[in-house]
């Protein structure tokens, strides 16, 4: 049987854990569905609220404490919160791009230090990062070693050196000025695992966002074609072809199911950059191609949004007199109730721990988002 587009649609939403709330440890959860947009502090908990039945903030806190979910960049050179059994595959199967982002840029090449120049580094910056230190002091470290060149060596290395983002408290657990660990991935051995980890990347990839195509997994992680060529073919037969709506191929995941055309699906406020808009191919499973301009601004921002029946149909912000949902079509009675009530409780997470999370970013809102109609809803 051919899937549909509305079934592709809500597969995603069923395996992002956004058609039902889930009793998951948020470790697990974030296992699930591969990986979290972590570029802003909020958004790991805003997603794992939108994810998690009884989500409660101070478990992810704890499992960042505890590094059982690691923050670290990855796909699309970005950061990430991923768990922590993940990362090491996952930052196999990136290496070679988040070097290449770097050390091919004309801000390390005009250093005139070379790949080898950086690399030396890598096990010492691995010692000194046994603990805790902020960019500051690890630039103050490598500055004994090469100058003037030091800041931007730190900017190549903390990129694609295996590093974490270490905790430091607040209201996301994640403050600046940034602090850093090393990982436990020995420097070196990434680039030797790279096509295992992609194979693992595609795989939880799958299991995250599927049935995909390849130009979706390219989409998602921004690793080339020939690349994915090759990890499909090793995997054989641990991942299937499915038949779709459009012309690219499909893949998926042995016995992996789909929902049915009829499913309903929740409303939901995603946070800023949410990895259910980022992980296909243009035009993507829940962002209508008209409202893509109005989400997706110049600069790369992805705003926080509304879904209503599994399509994003507006944005949302808070305010001081509270959230303040923006639609991009007239909604009837039934969606904006749905609509309040999530809000009302998203309200009253944030008040618990930042009332403004995304507050840098309202100058988007200055510049005037054209909605159809905007209402503001406080939290119980």
């Amino acid at each position: 049987m051919t899937l549909t587009a509305r079934q592709l649609t809500l597969a995603t939403l069923d395996r992002q854990l956004l058609l039902e709330r889930r009793r998951l440890d948020v470790a697990e959860a974030v296992r699930q569905v591969c990986a979290v947009q972590a570029q802003a502090p909020a958004s790991p908990y805003v997603a794992l609220w939108n994810r998690v039945e009884a989500f409660a903030p101070e478990d992810l806190d704890a499992a960042f404490t505890e590094r059982r979910i690691v923050k670290a960049t990855l796909m699309r050179i970005t950061l990430h919160a991923v768990h922590a059994d993940d990362y090491a595959p996952y930052h196999a199967a990136m290496a070679r791009s988040l070097r290449a982002s770097r050390l091919y840029d004309r801000r390390f090449t005009s250093t005139e230090l070379t790949d080898d120049d950086a690399d030396a580094l890598l096990p010492k910056l691995a010692g000194f990062l046994a603990g805790p230190h902020t960019g500051a002091d690890v630039e103050g470290e490598v500055t004994a070693h090469y100058g003037e060149q030091a800041h931007r060596l730190w900017w190549a290395l903390r990129t694609y050196a295996p590093i974490h983002h270490a905790p430091t408290g607040g209201p996301w657990s994640f403050r600046l000025p940034n602090t850093y660990l090393a990982s436990p991935v020995v420097p070196g051995a990434a680039t030797q695992d790279a096509s295992a980890g992609v194979r693992w990347l595609l795989l939880a990839y799958l299991r995250a966002f599927g049935p995909a195509s390849a130009q979706d997994f390219a989409r998602f992680t921004l690793l080339g074609r020939p690349v994915i060529t090759q990890a499909l073919s090793e995997l054989g037969d641990q991942v299937v072809r499915v038949p779709g709506p459009a012309r690219a191929v499909l893949y998926d995941l042995p016995g992996a199911t789909v929902p049915a055309e009829d499913t309903p699906a929740p409303p939901r406020l995603l946070p800023m950059w949410d990895s259910t808009l980022l992980a296909h191919a243009l035009p993507g499973r829940v962002m209508p191609q008209d409202y893509r301009p109005l989400v997706v601004r110049r600069n790369g921002d992805i705003l926080p949004t509304l879904l209503v029946d599994g399509q994003v149909s507006g944005v949302w912000r808070t305010t001081d007199a509270g959230l303040e949902l923006t639609t991009f079509r007239k909604l009837d009675k039934a969606a904006w109730r749905g609509l309040t009530e999530e809000a009302e409780k998203l309200a009253a997470l944030l008040a618990d721990r930042d009332p403004a999370p995304y507050r840098r970013y309202n100058h988007w809102w200055d510049k005037g988002i054209p909605g159809v109609e905007t209402r503001t809803v406080k939290g119980r």
